[in-house]
């Protein structure tokens, strides 16, 4: 068969060689592959690099602030290796992400010894209360401490079942009424549908069901309270979840009077007339 072929029979011999060649090496790459030797050799380079001045010795954290450093110090400095080629960046960032506070986190290195980690903490915009719990939350609901009852920040508070959840919801809510949100002091979470608000003053404010309906009746609220003054004058609970009506309950304590309020300040309103 070879005296058949056109080429010489040494040089169909030598090329058969080097096809058996790379059978071979082709063989022992992937037995050193599933035994690991290609990370094996990394790992020793790595080590050398490492034992040449290039290892961690130095942690450097930006952008943290209420979060303590401790615990960030203790998730960066665990690693395999110090060596610096062998640190896991991504690895050791998405262990920093598992933290409540910390939003987002880069970590980098700074040859010849230094990591540096850049954080974008979350910001408190409320407290949610659950299960006789206060914890403190931002405004994707993500839980960031637990709060004592007697070092409780300046923050509204949220109350009821998956109420953290609604938080951002809440806070657009608010922002459409802006002269109302000094005054507030907490939000429940009704039946998981709608809001009931309660003012620093006493007042709960019954909103509808939906973002946009409960965003105009709170609007409509506001321009109420600043043409008449309606918050602070001893009125219990106001109630708009009927389009079109707005009900005032007072209290029943003896001695309580009724505050006048007269139609003609709801402008707006599709009923003038205001329920008692």
């Amino acid at each position: 068969m070879l005296d058949a072929l056109p080429l010489p029979a040494g040089s169909i011999r030598r090329f058969g060689g080097w096809i058996a060649f790379g059978m071979v090496l082709a063989v022992a790459i992937a037995v050193g592959a599933v035994m690991r030797v290609p990370q094996m050799v990394g790992t020793a380079v790595g080590e050398s690099i490492g034992e040449a001045g290039f290892a961690v010795k130095r942690v450097e954290i930006k952008g943290l602030d209420r979060m303590q450093r401790l615990p960030v110090y203790a998730v960066v400095l665990d690693q395999d290796s110090m060596a610096m080629p062998l640190v896991d960046l991504d690895e050791t960032r998405d262990r920093l992400l598992r933290f409540g506070w910390i939003k987002e986190a880069r970590v980098s290195r700074r040859l010849p010894d230094t990591l540096v980690v850049d954080i974008v903490e979350r910001q408190p915009t409320a407290i949610w209360q659950h299960e006789q719990k206060l914890t403190l939350i931002d405004n994707e609901g993500v839980m960031l401490e637990q709060v004592k009852l007697e070092a409780m920040p300046d923050l509204p508070l949220v109350i009821g079942r998956a109420a953290n959840r609604q938080a951002g919801r809440l806070a657009l809510l608010i922002d459409a009424a802006p002269a109302l949100k000094p005054m507030l002091a907490g939000a429940t979470w009704v039946g998981g549908r709608r809001w009931d608000l309660r003012f620093q003053s006493g007042e709960v404010l019954a909103l509808p069901e939906g973002q946009i309906a409960a965003q105009k009746a709170l609007v409509h609220f506001a321009r109420m309270d600043q043409a008449a003054q309606l918050l602070g004058r001893g009125l219990v609970r106001f109630d708009m979840r009927v389009p079109g009506k707005f009900i005032v309950r007072v209290s029943r304590e003896p001695g309580s009077v009724v505050p006048l309020i007269d139609p003609a300040t709801n402008p707006g309103s599709p009923d003038p007339a205001t329920t008692i």
